[in-house]
């Protein structure tokens, strides 16, 4: 099982090194999401970039990238600690893109995909708060924070042993919206305004 466990850790990092914003601007023509707009290749800045349908299918391949390496790994039998690896290992693959000279982006949908082959209760949860936030502030990286600082205590209330695995990818987006973290405190962060 050890072998098994490393290559799947493996496997998800480099899943997660498509940068599915980078290959999904470049089939519509769009400017690189990682010099363009909020220079961070995620799903927001597609959706500036290009409208709804570029964003859409950045942000699904993204789920995608977390959800499948750790829906294989949970139906061969690995532990929820492993699991968690797996999940951070695609989620750095995000941050930290093999194939795209190690600049991605923030992982937040990338982390949701890794949640629904083990806990779809919680995932469906987190995007409800994404979406409550976003609603009343309009900014997706105060949505997003929020919503990965509420996920261990969903995890603790909802799938108590998969509590220190989220844990760890909370801290790792956390950590990745430093910048953002620091703008709005600064009150400089930018809202999203709707494309017509």
């Amino acid at each position: 099982m050890g072998a098994i466990i490393v290559l799947a850790i493996i496997v998800a990092y480099l899943f997660g090194s498509l940068s599915s914003a980078v290959i999904i601007c470049k089939l519509f023509g769009l400017p690189d999401p990682r010099v363009t707009g909020s220079k961070n290749p995620g799903a927001t800045n597609v959706y500036r970039l290009g409208g709804k349908v570029p964003a859409l299918l950045t942000l699904s391949f993204d789920v995608l990238k977390g959800m499948i390496p750790v829906w294989i790994s949970y139906f061969l039998g690995i532990g929820p600690l492993f699991l968690g690896m797996i999940a951070v290992a695609a989620c750095l693959g995000h941050i930290f893109p093999l194939y795209f000279q190690f600049r991605g982006g923030k992982a937040v949908a990338t982390a949701l995909g890794t949640m629904f082959p083990v806990a779809w209760e919680m995932a469906l949860l987190l995007i409800a708060t994404w979406l409550l936030v976003f609603r009343i502030g309009k900014v997706s990286s105060l949505a997003a924070i929020i919503t990965v600082t509420l996920a261990p205590f969903y995890a603790y209330w909802i799938k108590p042993q998969y509590t220190v695995p989220t844990i760890m990818i909370s801290i790792l987006i956390i950590w990745r919206h430093q910048a953002n973290i620091s703008r709005l405190r600064h009150g400089s962060e930018q809202r999203i305004k709707r494309r017509h």
